[in-house]
């Protein structure tokens, strides 16, 4: 069985995310989603750039794919997340590596947008095809988002499907709580991570 591997952010689910699940139940036998998970002393770490938990990202992915994918929880990184880096040389990321590829046969392939992730997977044997970035970006819809929780014009709900708005809707007040805060995140090697956890447990 050919299993497609995707790793996002999925932060939130756009229309852009159900396009690429979509194309990928065409060219698979099935879809694992691996939305990416940064844990602290066993606790999820959210910030602006990373809102909702991953409970609400696998809420939105099954309202609109019901259990026609598989959704795993491998692609998680446990502080300190400086551990993971530099890529190849750190025993860690090669831990991550083979968590990625746990319960997957040999007949799989993974699929990112980012380059860097992209990259890192093929540096890894673990089959990425190219993909490309689409129109909507998750980061143009938080930003949506942020400035309709501040009472300002917003139309982000034409980049979410409606059973993924309904979801943000009934959770307004993490959108609430982190449209009022400033973004905790560092950019290495060009991943993404929390800055807090990222020196220390």
């Amino acid at each position: 069985m050919t299993k497609a591997v995707y790793l996002a952010h999925l932060n939130p689910v756009t229309k852009a995310h159900v396009e690429i699940i979509k194309d990928l139940q065409k060219k698979s036998e099935r879809v694992v989603v691996m939305p990416v998970i940064f844990l602290k002393n066993g606790k999820e770490v959210n910030s602006r750039s990373f809102p909702f938990d991953f409970n609400l990202r696998k809420k939105m992915l099954e309202a609109v794919f019901g259990d026609s994918i598989t959704i795993s929880k491998n692609y998680t990184f446990n502080a300190p997340f400086s551990r993971y880096l530099p890529p190849l040389l750190s025993p860690s990321s090669w831990k991550l590596r083979h968590q990625l590829s746990k319960g997957l046969n040999h007949d799989y392939f993974t699929y990112t947008g980012d380059k860097a992730e992209r990259l890192m997977l093929k540096v890894y044997g673990l089959h990425p095809r190219i993909g490309s970035r689409k129109k909507i970006s998750a980061s143009s819809v938080k930003t949506k988002l942020f400035n309709a929780a501040k009472g300002k014009n917003s139309t982000w709900e034409e980049d979410v499907l409606p059973e993924v708005a309904k979801i943000i809707k009934e959770n307004w007040d993490v959108v609430k709580k982190f449209a009022k805060i400033e973004d905790e995140t560092k950019r290495v090697a060009g991943m993404k991570f929390p800055t807090d956890g990222y020196w220390f447990k």
